[in-house]
């Protein structure tokens, strides 16, 4: 686990880390953090192996949050569409919990019901990778 300077607790970006035993349904991911006033984008992957199971970025200039899976290095069809206004903003902290179930994730912002993400690789326990990145400061990550 790596530090930056000016926050005891604050993670680098990039991130990652492992999730022990994969996933699996009821299994849930936390993210905190902060978004840089400048951020372009972030990220939050899930990760088996190459592949990203899971691929959640808010992009800040085109005020959308895109979702997609990328298999053998070629991503799907991106997915935007949110029931509610974008719940990420330049200059402000996040929290982020994606819940692992059956059919697929389900994703809270701020303690908020934000989205659900079907399942592309249905081999939840071969997704145990945790990739964080963009122009954020991580303040918390539990696998």
């Amino acid at each position: 686990m790596t530090f930056c300077s000016d926050h005891p607790l604050c993670l680098n970006s990039p991130y990652f880390t492992a999730i022990p035993g994969g996933l699996s349904p009821c299994k849930s991911i936390t993210v905190s953090g902060n978004i840089l006033p400048s951020a372009q984008s972030m990220h939050i992957n899930l990760r088996c192996g190459n592949d990203i199971a899971f691929h959640l970025n808010p992009r800040f200039n085109e005020n959308a949050v895109v979702l997609n899976t990328q298999i053998n290095g070629t991503w799907g069809p991106e997915e935007r569409g949110l029931p509610q206004a974008m719940p990420f903003y330049r200059g402000q902290g996040f929290s982020v919990c994606i819940t692992c179930e059956d059919t697929g994730f389900k994703v809270a912002v701020n303690g908020q019901h934000l989205l659900n993400y079907n399942h592309r690789l249905k081999d939840l326990t071969t997704i145990n990778i945790l990739e964080l990145g963009g122009d954020i400061q991580l303040t918390h990550v539990q696998t």
